[in-house]
């Protein structure tokens, strides 16, 4: 296991998180407390402390059913598609058969193939939202 939990407000998540793309940094500076937003959610470090991986649980405004992958960001030596498929497997333990996605901002990172580690994972592409034109990409509890 490569992933051990921690709560909203820890120093380390919340600097890995900050690094992250889709972080919102206000104007004036201020330094938030939790980084997370509401509902349930299951917040995950490497032992390393050199990646992220937060699954939220909430009412999506978009419509958007199942856990959403709100946070992935490694910084460190693992390879990305082995951390989301324990990270998966972590999510289904607690929310049992639930559809999984999330959104990438294919303009925010480097990547020519965006997603290509969430692919590499099992993940398949569903999706782009109107308005932000973000991706969507989910990945279905497996059937025995």
């Amino acid at each position: 296991m490569n992933w051990f939990a921690v709560a909203d407000a820890d120093d380390r998540a919340r600097g890995l998180f900050l690094r992250h793309y889709s972080a919102y940094h206000y104007k004036d500076q201020r330094r938030r407390s939790k980084f997370i937003g509401p509902g349930e959610y299951m917040a995950l470090m490497t032992v390393d402390c050199r990646a992220l991986f937060v699954w939220r649980k909430f009412i999506d405004k978009s419509g958007q059913q199942g856990v959403n992958c709100s946070v992935f960001r490694n910084e460190g030596d693992s390879r990305s598609s082995d951390l989301i498929k324990e990270a998966d497997c972590m999510a289904w333990e607690r929310w049992p058969g639930a559809r999984l996605y999330t959104y990438i901002n294919p303009r925010k990172i480097r990547s020519t193939n965006p997603g290509c580690c969430f692919k590499k994972a099992g993940w398949r592409f569903c999706g782009i939202t109107a308005k932000r034109k973000l991706l969507i990409f989910e990945r279905l509890p497996d059937v025995e």
